[in-house]
């Protein structure tokens, strides 16, 4: 698929499908062109958030487990285990792909086997769900998607893996869906690799902050914005391309040392003249933030810009940052 023969009235045909409930009432890829459509537009910005993840995972010092099992859950046309095969490079033994939609898994695995000629491929079977080995559980833009019974079979591979790389939109209705995992998560021992900078609840559940949610935007390659194709297809699907937000959650059996004292900053920076707010959550909560420009002029310019993890560590005098140390 291409620029060139992509199907516009397809691609309208799954914007309304997206906007709609009607997703959740069983698979919505009719034909291959679907997913070749979806796979040449949508997909790659899904794969953007992955790659915004996968990258923060690399700058924290997260090794993924050796000759691993990766098994894409939900798969889609297999974007996210793409991404994260592609991220374990040799440490990536095998690539499991399962969906509801036996058209998915046919696309996903076509074009798994077009990149990776040398991974182990293969489609979950009945026993595989069941009982088999999972090293890297990958999940991705599920959560809006799923029912009673698909959220108890999630629940159960999780339970069942070493590792979990987890993706979603940046609405605050997942988001905050996701932090309901990350406590089940925590209650039964996971140790939480990001985006936390600590190990304890999230401050988000406190009252008072129901009206946040934790989100973090990432940055689409600079060249699609000279790309007349992209720019149509924006424009024909209401969509702001700079716009990137997603929520994550990355969970390991094995210990993970978080950095001592750090804090990071939900959203984006809010700049106005003179100062920032920020707003932050550290293992003490999330709080609201200022940090005057005169403090740290070179800090307060890089906001304008922020890329990247927004994790620091503050000197604070109550809610007013007075120095502050950038990591990783």
């Amino acid at each position: 698929m291409t620029w060139e023969s992509l199907d516009w009235e397809v691609l309208d045909g799954l914007r309304e499908t997206f906007l709609s409930d009607a997703r959740t009432e069983g698979p919505y890829w009719h034909t291959l062109t679907d997913l070749e459509c979806y796979d040449l537009t949508y997909a790659q910005r899904i794969g953007w958030k992955w790659d915004a993840v996968l990258d923060e995972l690399k700058l924290r010092g997260w090794t993924p487990p050796a000759q691993a099992t990766i098994f894409d859950w939900g798969c889609g046309s297999g974007i996210a285990g793409r991404r994260v095969a592609h991220f374990l490079g040799e440490n990536a033994a095998r690539l499991v792909l399962h969906d509801h939609s036996s058209l998915a898994i046919d696309f996903a695995e076509h074009r798994a086997r077009q990149i990776f000629p040398r991974l182990a491929l293969e489609r979950a079977s009945y026993r595989f769900l069941q009982e088999g080995t999972i090293d890297v559980l990958v999940v991705s833009h599920v959560l809006n998607e799923l029912n009673d019974a698909g959220r108890a079979e999630l629940a159960e591979l999780i339970a069942r893996a070493q590792t979990v790389l987890w993706v979603e939109p940046g609405t605050h209705e997942v988001s905050r869906a996701l932090i309901e995992w990350r406590k089940r998560a925590l209650a039964d021992g996971w140790n939480v690799v990001a985006p936390c900078t600590h190990q304890v609840a999230c401050g988000l559940f406190t009252p008072g902050n129901e009206r946040h949610w934790c989100h973090f935007f990432a940055s689409p390659p600079g060249e699609i914005f000279a790309n007349s194709e992209w720019v149509k297809f924006g424009q024909r699907a209401g969509i702001d391309l700079r716009a990137l937000p997603y929520s994550f959650l990355v969970l390991d059996r094995r210990p993970f040392a978080q950095p001592a004292e750090a804090s990071r900053i939900l959203g984006e920076p809010r700049l106005y003249k003179g100062y920032a707010k920020i707003f932050n959550s550290d293992a003490s909560g999330v709080n609201e933030l200022t940090l005057q420009q005169r403090v740290d002029k070179a800090l307060f310019k890089s906001l304008k810009r922020a890329e990247g993890p927004l994790i620091y560590r503050w000197t604070r005098e109550g809610d007013k940052i007075t120095a502050a140390e950038k990591l990783f």
